[in-house]
């Protein structure tokens, strides 16, 4: 056996070993981090869920490629339930928001005030959505909604009044009114009067653009 011939190849193994290995260390010391991707749900009820619409055309979904368009990458998830109402939003909330996720919008309440729910009930369902939200350490985004006028002056003020009261007591990023300049307006809802088309979203999805990225800064900023 040539010992000499060995003891080489043993140190130019143990040579190549120590390089990879600074390389490696060179790697993980000087290669940027990938940014996490935040991930937002949309727990909401047929506005948000596409109802009437083409695949591709509901809110959440017009939402993040405007978002893309501005160099945003964002993973929005479409919980919306056509029909549900705030008590069922929580219900599921459980299931529809999963770990992981780092904001939620709340888009719920609209068949709460055609079905003539109390406020209270209402106002109490969104909270308790909410608390479980914060407990949980994820970021909400509420979205207000307005009572139909033939409800009543009462009701409507009481409804009305829930989505900015509940904002102010627990200092949420708040979205005023989804259907702000569509609802009412023939021509860019469907046949039933009630759900938006795909042009009266595409409108909902810009003009809220704005406060979705001010709701991504508070996550990146959060996540530093």
């Amino acid at each position: 056996m040539n010992y000499n011939s060995a003891a080489r190849e043993k140190t130019v193994r143990f040579g190549e070993e120590v390089v990879i290995a600074i390389c490696i260390l060179f790697l993980s010391i000087f290669t940027p981090a990938v940014a996490k991707e935040n991930t937002i749900v949309v727990l909401g009820d047929s506005l948000t869920a596409g109802y009437g619409l083409e695949p591709g055309e509901a809110f959440p979904e017009q939402l993040a490629k405007m978002l893309k368009t501005r160099g945003i990458d964002i993973n929005i998830i479409n919980a919306g339930v056509s029909g549900d109402t705030t008590a069922g939003g929580l219900a599921r909330l459980d299931w529809s928001v999963q770990n992981g996720t780092d904001a939620v919008i709340v888009e719920l309440g609209a068949n709460d005030a055609l079905r003539g729910i109390l406020p209270a009930q209402t106002t109490k369902n969104l909270e308790t959505i909410i608390q479980k939200l914060e407990n949980s350490e994820v970021q909400v985004l509420l979205v207000g909604m307005r009572s139909p006028p033939n409800m009543g002056q009462k009701y409507v003020d009481d409804f009305d009044a829930i989505y900015p009261k509940l904002a102010e007591k627990y200092d949420l990023l708040f979205y005023p009114f989804f259907l702000e300049g569509v609802a009412a307006n023939p021509d860019l809802n469907q046949g039933d009067g009630i759900h938006p088309t795909a042009e009266g979203i595409m409108m909902i999805a810009s003009q809220f653009l704005p406060t979705a990225i001010n709701l991504i800064e508070l996550l990146d900023k959060n996540d530093k």
